[in-house]
């Protein structure tokens, strides 16, 4: 593996006084309690004595005499065409969050005028304070920032086809994914990519208000068939736009589109995924296999993951001598998750991206979504998944091993597309290749076979025979690693290196260079 001149990669609490002045074991309880007067006493009689409350409690005064029915108004008559045998009742699956349907529909601009819309009833208030106390109850996690009208007040509101977005049967039983769903299915939409030479489906993630969404270079190129495809993106509540390319990022498999006269969108929040722990909840949202609005949900199963798949560099940039190494990444058992199967690579060329794992459950067309944590933040963009059958023929399909570009190096990227169209990487200048492979092998980590002169490893004092295990504080297996780790940076950024000589373990700084694209 070679690294030269970028041919080769490497949440208050409440007042204690709302319980009353005094706990239950100091109350005085031969007091009354409140403002009611006690009744007298009346004398006692025989062994017994009465009981605290019959002295409390006063007689019930009289009914009143007369026709009772005249004292009570008549019940106000129906309005014109109301049902006579009732109030109507809510159907059955209220919904949270803002609606949507599983279909695409027209664009907004033809969309016909909704009819007037239904007074609103104090039972979706009630029933978004039930979902609220359960999330609320609940383990560490979202807490109250979201509860209330922070994460349930667009409860009621209808989407543009109709239908809802997350169905909550039971109110007295949410759980903490039903929350997040509600949280995050709206900043994910579904996009649609074609071409003279084919179509497919994928995902991407709202990151701003005014259009802007992230998601894999291999959703719209449509795995690098097409350099200009026609673009249209749905969001949850059945809103169609047409879509641009804003850039690709091929080495890193994302991309940035915008959407064309959109406002008021609503963003995702993005978390710190060097925080991230083995264990923690991971929810995916997307579109598998076309299915929109998809929730899943698993752990993090691994952190600082790194796989090597195809290039999906569109055509006109899939040239110049600065693109990865050739390779087959069929030998392998990690597959693109594009469209409605399992994808063909267009180029030979493979890129190296360090990934979270997770085994949330991720399928064709979930590419360029959401995996978030257990507050509807997003911690990844999913990009892979491992497919078990290798090269054999079929749709390839989840397997509990799903990868995600980490949300950290995802944002970095996206700032930079959107500010110049394109993303950087930091380049090493050296030739590497795994350690535990040479002869008389007794660490694992990136060994450096050659430096470029006046490269970032040449001026940090890195050597040939040296093995690089850490990169910028991530442990270093093998090459691929190494690559991972120094693509995920930003050209010219700082970088610390341990590395082993001589059987001695030493430290030093680089700046990187510039990977060319």
């Amino acid at each position: 593996m070679s690294d030269i001149e970028g041919t080769t990669p490497e949440p208050t609490a409440a007042d204690s006084s709302a319980a009353g002045p005094a706990a239950s074991a100091d109350r005085d309880l031969s007091r009354p309690v409140g403002d009611v007067p006690p009744a007298a006493r009346p004398p006692q009689t025989g062994s017994a004595a009465p009981s605290q409350a019959s002295y409390d409690t006063p007689a019930r005064p009289p009914l009143p005499t007369g026709a009772p029915s005249a004292a009570i108004p008549p019940r106000p008559p129906y309005p014109a065409g109301y049902p006579t045998y009732g109030a109507p009742s809510a159907p059955a699956g209220a919904a949270f969050g803002p609606g949507a349907q599983t279909a695409p529909t027209t664009p907004l601009a033809d969309t016909p005028a909704p009819s007037a819309p239904r007074k609103k009833s104090g039972a979706a208030r009630t029933v978004g304070l039930l979902v609220a106390a359960a999330i609320v109850g609940g383990a560490a996690g979202l807490g109250g920032t979201y509860a209330g009208i922070s994460l349930w007040g667009t409860s009621t509101e209808a989407s543009a086809g109709g239908s809802s977005v997350i169905t909550v049967n039971d109110t007295e039983n949410v759980n903490r994914t039903t929350a997040v769903a509600a949280k995050v299915v709206p900043s994910v939409v579904t996009i649609s990519a074609s071409s003279s030479s084919g179509a497919g489906t994928g995902s991407g993630v709202i990151i701003s208000d005014d259009g802007y969404v992230l998601t894999n270079t291999h959703v719209v190129t449509l795995d690098g068939a097409t350099a200009d495809p026609t673009i249209t993106v749905t969001t949850s509540e059945n809103r169609v736009y047409k879509a641009s390319i804003v850039g690709t990022d091929p080495t890193y498999d994302l991309a940035v589109i915008k959407l064309e006269d959109a406002s008021g969108l609503p963003a995702i929040e993005f978390a710190d995924s060097s925080k991230l722990n083995v264990g923690d909840q991971a929810v995916a949202v997307g579109a598998p296999l076309g299915l929109d609005n998809t929730v899943t949900t698993g752990i993090v199963s691994a952190l600082n993951r790194s796989i090597e798949i195809a290039s999906s560099a569109a055509p006109d940039d899939s040239s110049g001598e600065d693109q990865e190494e050739p390779g087959d990444p069929s030998e392998g058992p990690f597959q693109f998750d594009f469209g409605q199967g399992q994808a063909t690579p267009q180029s030979s060329a493979t890129i190296k991206i360090a990934v979270i794992q997770t085994d949330a459950a991720i399928n064709p067309g979930n590419s360029g979504g959401a995996l978030v944590d257990d507050e509807g933040r997003l911690i990844g963009i999913n990009v892979a998944i491992a497919s078990s059958g290798g090269t054999s023929s079929g749709q390839s399909g989840n397997i509990g091993v799903g990868f995600a570009v980490p949300s950290n190096i995802a944002e970095r990227i996206a700032e930079e597309i959107i500010e110049t169209g394109e993303a950087t990487h930091g380049l090493l200048g050296a030739t590497v290749q795994n350690a535990a492979s040479l002869e008389n092998a007794t660490i694992e980590g990136a060994a450096i076979a050659e430096v470029t002169p006046d490269g970032a490893a040449a001026e940090g004092g890195l050597r040939a025979g040296d093995v690089i295990t850490e990169f910028n504080g991530v442990p270093i297996d093998n090459s691929v690693d190494l690559t991972a780790q120094v693509r995920a940076a930003a050209a010219g950024s700082e970088a610390s290196v341990r590395y082993v000589r001589d059987g001695e373990s030493r430290t030093t700084d680089v700046t990187l260079g510039t990977l060319q694209p």
